[in-house]
């Protein structure tokens, strides 16, 4: 039986990669994206829901879903403040989660980062550690929680510490091994990807995926 498939974050980095596999997967007949914007594109398969993050309960109808990814995701200065980020990262996330577990949607995918840790003292980390904290006891037949370390690609606001970052590990990248090889750079791609074949294994459970040396 053919599936639906909702995504959340769909112009971010992972959630551009991750669209068109969803579209060309044949196990799902629908493909519901929502988010404040609408994508630059069209398919048959396609449904759009353009509405403010903090509207989700109002458009709980056409969010039901077997299966939802959710890709949101910020950095505090692109958010502008702590709070801004705090809502896009914490709370839109753990609000689509509820809404998903109360649609009895089968499983729940999220982006989440390397070294996410409520107790942590980067606020990053702590935030993302509390997020995975909130949606862990959802009733979902599987949660499978990603944490990838720096992503690389294009995307359409460049962040510069990123870049340099990214550039930095790149170089560095073959050195990197062992317990130390969790830090090199990963292709956004290849989140995406990883993302969607775990989707399609018969997992149950809570699932953490981070990168290898982790």
């Amino acid at each position: 039986m053919q599936k639906t498939a909702l995504l959340a974050g769909a112009t971010g980095l992972i959630g551009a990669a991750l669209l068109p596999l969803l579209l060309a997967d044949a196990r799902y007949a629908k493909v519901v994206v929502v988010g404040r914007r609408p994508v630059a594109l069209a398919h048959p398969k396609l449904v759009q829901v353009v509405t403010e993050l903090s509207e989700l309960e109002s458009h709980r109808l056409q969010l039901i879903a077997d299966d939802v990814y959710c890709c949101l995701g910020t950095t505090r200065q692109q958010a502008g403040s702590k709070e801004a980020f705090h809502k896009v990262d914490f709370l839109y996330v753990v609000q689509l989660a509820a809404l998903a577990a109360s649609n009895f949607t089968s499983q729940f995918l999220v982006v989440s980062s390397l070294g996410a840790d409520a107790n942590s003292r980067v606020y990053y980390s702590q935030v993302k550690g509390e997020m995975e904290a909130a949606v862990g006891p959802l009733p979902f037949r599987a949660l499978h929680i990603f944490r990838p370390s720096l992503l690389l690609g294009r995307r359409a606001h460049p962040r510069l510490g990123e870049r340099i970052g990214a550039t930095a590990l790149a170089l560095a990248g073959p050195l990197l091994r062992g317990s130390w090889a969790k830090y090199r750079p990963v292709a956004a791609a290849a989140v995406a990807a990883a993302m969607l074949r775990a989707a399609h294994t018969d997992a149950t459970g809570l699932r953490v995926h981070e990168p290898a040396g982790a």
